[in-house]
């Protein structure tokens, strides 16, 4: 049994979950992993679905297992996951169907549905929020356009976390972190924006009153206390958006900390202190989410290791199992700068043939064609290091006090080879950690209710001291300088809108 004070982090990525413990000995925090698990989704008739009760049983046995190693020395429990998904319950609390995921194509058209009702302007005006696809108020219009008899009868409408947070505790709460990815949520009023809700048709009970993280969502209950062995353990309600837990726990003494989330998705931006909605920051697609204390994290969404990940996908089921190690060195003995790809087309968002994507697009553009896998490694690299400059370049403009380094933070920050990309193309300085930032964030809430920390700063200059971290230093400037205009003159022969095409 640990001396220290242990908190759990329940932390859910659209691809894996985990549940890890954070001992704290009054000065650094160390983190075990309990239980690591797939996020597989369901496919089914219907769609493409969210296993959330399968998510939940791996939960449960990883809070067994910090029973069994922790005892009484844990305090608490938080909850993170992806942003946008949710599930309806009824009057009873029983949930309506398996929630959809993200990218199941019932969104399709909705975005241009919903500006027939709202201009985009004035959608962008009210929620601050980037246009995705994705976003909750394209998935709920899908649900009234397809007269769902669900949402007609749901009493409740919980995200992710607080669907979870609810089976563990009997308890209900609409995290407001989590609650301002929907599009639906006003970051001037620190409120729903009721007036957009009801242009939507979407029925206005389902949206309550906001939790901010750190309140106590309630004890285990009876049972679930009985199923895993924790008694007397809470669920504080943290930053129930996965990014928004990752950026509390980046070590940065800035006053405007600059931060690129690494996974999946790449989200690259500055905490601020308030919403930032013009003209221009629409015009730049970036994005007012809230983060802990009601900063703002003002942020753009990039598309990250997915294409990795995918190209991964696509050699072992040809038979070779490539370690990422071994990508990233394939990628080093590549020629520099023989072609770049969007990550952000539209080609690249569904799952499958991501090597061959990349060479049609290529071919599209009239550049060399990357035959070898360290060619289509190093493009892909190149690519994300060149859009982050891209993008890193228009968020300069929205402060007067530029950041010095740049704090990649979650597990891509292990990729040495992109991390140095990415400061050569920045012309800046990086720091890479730390890599489970997400959690950490997570623990870092909860020791703010405890009492442990009294408040973010603090915990944040525990987590520089707790973890290891690799700065990178901008090399071959002049090289990268000159190919920043060529890939801008690259990205801008095809239009991120552009859906001609097709594998």
């Amino acid at each position: 049994m640990s001396q220290n004070k242990v908190y759990l982090a329940v932390d859910l990525g659209a691809g894996s979950g985990r549940v890890l413990a954070g001992e704290f000995d009054g000065k650094h925090i160390e983190l075990h992993e309990l239980n690591r698990f797939e996020n597989i989704g369901l496919e089914l008739p219907s769609g493409s679905h969210c296993n959330v009760p399968a998510l939940y049983q791996n939960i449960l046995d990883g809070l067994r297992i910090a029973a069994d190693r922790y005892g009484d020395a844990v305090i608490s429990l938080g909850i993170d996951t992806w942003g946008v998904d949710y599930g309806l319950l009824d009057k009873d609390g029983r949930l309506l169907g398996i929630p959809y995921f993200y990218r199941d194509s019932r969104t399709q058209s909705m975005m241009e549905k919903a500006e027939q009702i709202v201009p985009k302007e004035k959608i962008y005006e009210a929620t601050g929020i980037q246009f995705m696809f994705f976003n909750s108020l394209y998935q709920l219009l899908s649900e009234v356009e397809g007269r769902n008899s669900g949402l007609q009868v749901a009493e409740d409408l919980l995200f992710i976390p607080d669907l979870l947070g609810y089976w563990l505790t009997g308890k209900k709460v609409q995290e407001r972190s989590i609650a301002s990815t929907s599009q639906l949520y006003n970051p001037r009023k620190n409120d729903w924006d009721y007036e957009l809700i009801e242009k939507f048709g979407l029925p206005k009970h389902l949206f309550k009153k906001l939790s901010d993280p750190g309140h106590v969502l309630g004890g285990l209950s009876e049972k679930v206390a009985r199923r895993t062995g924790l008694n007397g353990t809470k669920v504080i309600t943290v930053a129930g958006h996965d990014t928004a837990s990752a950026v509390a726990a980046v070590p940065s003494q800035s006053a405007t900390p600059a931060y690129l989330s690494s996974g999946t998705w790449s989200l690259l931006g500055l905490e601020l202190p308030e919403p930032v909605i013009n003209e221009q920051s629409l015009a730049d697609g970036f994005t007012n989410e809230i983060g802990v204390g009601n900063t703002i994290r003002f942020l753009k969404n990039i598309c990250g290791l997915w294409l990795i990940q995918q190209s991964r996908r696509y050699w072992r089921a040809a038979g070779e199992d490539i370690a990422y190690s071994k990508m990233a060195a394939f990628a080093a003995e590549a020629e520099p700068f023989r072609s770049f790809i969007d990550p952000d087309s539209p080609l690249f968002v569904e799952e499958g043939h991501m090597p061959e994507k990349i060479q049609q697009y290529c071919k599209k553009t009239g550049q060399a064609v990357p035959e070898t896998k360290g060619q289509i490694i190093r493009c892909i690299y190149e690519s994300l290091a060149l859009r982050y400059a891209e993008v890193w370049q228009k968020l300069l403009e929205y402060t007067e006090t530029p950041p010095k380094t740049l704090h990649i933070v979650g597990g891509g920050c292990q990729d040495k080879l992109l991390n140095q990309f990415t400061a050569n193309a920045l012309g800046m300085q990086v720091a890479a950690c730390p890599v489970e930032a997400t959690s950490l964030g997570n623990i870092l809430v909860q020791m703010m209710n405890d009492g442990a920390i009294k408040d973010l700063q603090e915990g944040r200059e525990i987590v520089l001291n707790s973890s290891l971290v690799e700065r990178y230093e901008p090399e071959a400037q002049e090289a990268w300088a000159a190919q920043r205009d060529r890939f801008a003159d690259v990205i801008s022969g095809t239009a991120r809108s552009e859906t001609d095409f097709s594998i």
